[in-house]
């Protein structure tokens, strides 16, 4: 979910920019985020008397056509640390160079019904984080450019792998556009979903599990601190699992041969937004198997119990040793690394190639599908245009889709391809909303 930070005053327990809206709130005054806790049958679609909203995903901009498949994925020997006496379980989805394109209803959709209809419903992620007005939004209907369980495209030999990691609260398709895009381009993308914590995942036999956080918010004397750094701490569990579960699944016949053959080992990077972010820092700190990193306006430091202070994670005090990206916002409490106490520790200490730039007129939500999709929402009556200026600034969506999707893919290439475009040398005159910071 939205990191609203603590930035340098660090007093605020509402401006947790380790949290979003809906959970800050939550957290704070026990304004809920989904329905509490167990994993549930899917609910019946609501009665909706008036037409919904629907939005459009921009096209991913590389050369090949896009598949995508699902994958449950079982970890036998841990407990699920949110719902005790389950064995945790993950959904991932694989994005990959496919050999045709997918048109019209071949396309994925974007979330699988039961999970579009909780994620724009009243419990749902779309109305605490980004003040979508409840089952206004077809979340169903937006479709993605991917065809589901397309053959690969073959020939070009194992391709460099990507882990995707959402923030906190947020589904793994909150990122779709950069996935599709990086695919397009010739990359493997692991999309990885945290349930129990995120708003809901779907399963394939039904179940959607839909958050515990508003439970926990409700309990007397929450320590905040604590946790956000289970969060943190189960995500980083569920990352390493599933770089586990790349190298069996090449030989246990899980997924088709061809796809499982596609993964370069070798080469993985790690990219997330927000409690995504601090993910792929804190999981490139203590597993060496991701060899470069991105994180898109995700902060570096924990808050006391109350909400208030800045405590730094183990990554922040230590630094990394291989190449990392830091992408801030003009979030009041983003930006630069040396406005963040997390960011400024993890600069310091840091002793790979390192680079950070700051959105220029954006805001937290600039990073994620709510650039694209909110402003089309809002224009449909779907989102108050309040809401959409509040999550995006006012950097203009194409232009900010554009640069992600650029400064992104450079820094892959140059790190997991050996391809170096230079845009990371400095300042570029194709991009005048990206500010490097020194």
């Amino acid at each position: 979910m939205r990191e609203r930070g603590l930035g340098q005053d660090a007093r605020s327990p509402r401006s947790l920019r380790g949290l979003r809206r809906g959970v800050a709130v939550a957290l704070a005054a026990t304004t809920v985020l989904g329905a509490a806790g167990a994993a549930a049958p899917a609910s019946a679609a609501p009665a909706v008397t008036e037409r919904r909203a629907t939005a459009a995903l921009p096209r991913p901009t590389g050369p090949y056509p896009v598949g995508t498949t699902a994958l449950r994925l079982v970890d036998p020997g841990r407990e699920d640390p949110w719902t005790p006496g389950r064995t945790r379980e993950l959904m991932v989805s694989f994005w990959y160079p496919a050999t045709r394109p997918a048109h019209g209803s071949e396309r994925a959709p974007y979330m699988v019904p039961s999970a579009g209809r909780h994620f724009g419903g009243p419990d749902g992620a779309a109305v605490f984080n980004y003040g979508a007005a409840p089952d206004r939004t077809d979340w169903t209907w937006v479709r993605t450019h991917a065809r589901p369980d397309a053959p690969p495209l073959l020939g070009a030999g194992p391709r460099p792998v990507v882990l995707w990691s959402a923030g906190l609260g947020d589904p793994r398709t909150w990122g779709t556009g950069l996935v599709e895009d990086l695919a397009s381009r010739g990359y493997v993308v692991v999309t990885v979903d945290h349930p129990y914590e995120a708003s809901e995942v779907a399963f394939p036999d039904g179940r959607l599990a839909t958050s515990v956080f508003p439970a926990l918010a409700a309990r007397p004397g929450l320590d905040i601190g604590a946790l956000l750094r289970k969060a943190l701490a189960v995500r980083v569990a569920d990352t390493r699992f599933v770089l586990d579960e790349l190298t069996a699944l090449r030989t246990d016949g899980r997924l088709p041969a061809a796809l499982t053959a596609s993964l370069d080992l070798g080469r993985i990077g790690m990219v997330g937004q927000s409690a995504g972010g601090f993910t792929a820092a804190q999981a490139m700190h203590d597993d060496p198997r991701i060899k470069a990193g991105v994180n898109l306006d995700g902060q570096l430091h924990f808050p006391g119990p109350d909400g208030t202070g800045a405590f730094l994670s183990s990554v922040a005090e230590d630094g990394l040793d291989r190449p990392f990206l830091l992408m801030g916002t003009e979030n009041p409490d983003s930006g630069p690394y040396a406005d963040q106490p997390g960011w400024a520790a993890f600069w310091r200490h840091t002793r790979g190639w390192k680079a950070d730039v700051t959105l220029l007129r954006s805001r937290h939500g600039s990073y994620t599908d709510a650039q694209s999709l909110l402003p089309q929402l809002a224009r449909q009556g779907a989102v108050p245009e309040e809401a959409v200026r509040g999550d995006l600034g006012d950097v203009r969506p194409a232009r900010a889709v554009l640069a992600t999707r650029a400064y992104v893919a450079s820094f892959l290439d140059r790190w997991l391809r050996g391809h170096d475009d230079h845009l990371l040398d400095g300042p570029s005159p194709r991009f005048p909303e990206i500010r490097f910071e020194k």
